[in-house]
């Protein structure tokens, strides 16, 4: 009996009604346009069925093809399942461990791995540093280390520390806004539309005119390189400012920017023994460093006069 379909097929067809082009199904699944495009037009001479009418504006299931993405869903959340129920036998602390982290996390947690590599080298850490939350409902990811307000209710959370953050400026900033103690009227590094999550950017729409945001960054690390260069205020994580000694904080931490630091796993995966490990192992490391997370190890002196915070009249419109 001829097979019609491959676990490739079932992943292009979920991909291409997802994303809803075919070279963006093809990234997803890192193929090249061309193999997916040979794919999907074998498939759909075995079956004899067009399953995507193609469009200028992308690819839409036809009939045949919703029954067929609606199938592709069904056995692949089946084989993730299946996967997670093995994993979750697997008593070794050996193997992969694949971790997701924010960039800005990197310095903290690079030299735990390498601790971690020592005491457990039958272990291999896959990191992946984004930004963006990969799904570890779908094993993009096995573990993830992310400041958050809240996690995600689906899944094993860990609360490592608050994340306190605070605002920073360098020396070059401080010397021409010497004096100035209302932190409103500071020159700023804002965000841009994909940040507007953070507590930091509600605050400072909530609390800085329009015109006194100098830049707009899309990634904290580019925050830190503005603030450097002396283009204006920036609320860092206090991880990040403290630790740099181009940049003093201009006030407290402000309870408003406020996150927390979350270790993060699949319900399935928390007994995994390689998975336990390395929770544990950086969860343990990571409390060690939680003065410096939650903002209070500064060094002497390091803190600037605190100014002043004043609310803006809205200037919205």
């Amino acid at each position: 009996m001829q097979e019609f379909f491959a676990l490739d097929d079932l992943r292009l067809i979920q991909a291409i009604s997802e994303v809803g082009t075919l070279t963006g199904a093809a990234r997803r699944l890192n193929v090249d346009h061309s193999t997916a495009f040979r794919r999907l037009s074998s498939l759909e001479k075995r079956l004899g069925a067009h399953l995507f009418e193609r469009a200028r504006n992308g690819y839409t299931p036809t009939s045949a093809g919703e029954a067929a993405v609606a199938t592709a869903a069904r056995i692949l959340d089946d084989l993730n399942a299946l996967e997670f129920r093995l994993a979750g036998e697997d008593r070794r602390p050996s193997g992969v461990v694949r971790v997701t982290t924010a960039d800005t996390l990197l310095e903290l947690i690079g030299p735990i791995f390498a601790e971690l590599r020592a005491e457990h080298p039958a272990i291999t850490i896959e990191l992946a540093a984004d930004n963006s939350f990969l799904t570890l409902t779908k094993r993009d990811a096995d573990i993830a280390v992310r400041p958050a307000i809240v996690a995600p209710e689906t899944l094993v959370a860990r609360r490592v520390a608050a994340v306190a953050t605070a605002p920073y400026a360098s020396q070059a900033y401080l010397a021409r806004w010497s004096g100035q103690t209302n932190l409103a009227a500071h020159e700023w590094v804002g965000f841009d539309d994909s940040l507007g999550h953070l507590g930091s950017a509600r605050w400072l729409d909530a609390h800085v005119a329009r015109d006194r945001i100098v830049c707009r960054v899309n990634s904290l690390m580019a925050l830190r390189a503005a603030a450097r260069a002396g283009m204006g205020v920036a609320a860092l994580p206090c991880y990040l400012g403290d630790a740099d000694p181009a940049l003093r904080r201009i006030h407290p931490p402000l309870m408003a920017m406020e996150a927390s630091l979350w270790l993060l796993t699949h319900p399935d995966l928390r007994r995994v023994a390689r998975v336990r490990t390395v929770l544990d192992f950086v969860a343990g490391h990571l409390t060690k460093q939680r003065a410096l997370i939650e903002g209070k190890r500064a060094a002497a002196g390091a803190e600037a006069s605190a100014p002043t915070t004043k609310r803006r009249k809205s200037r919205r419109g």
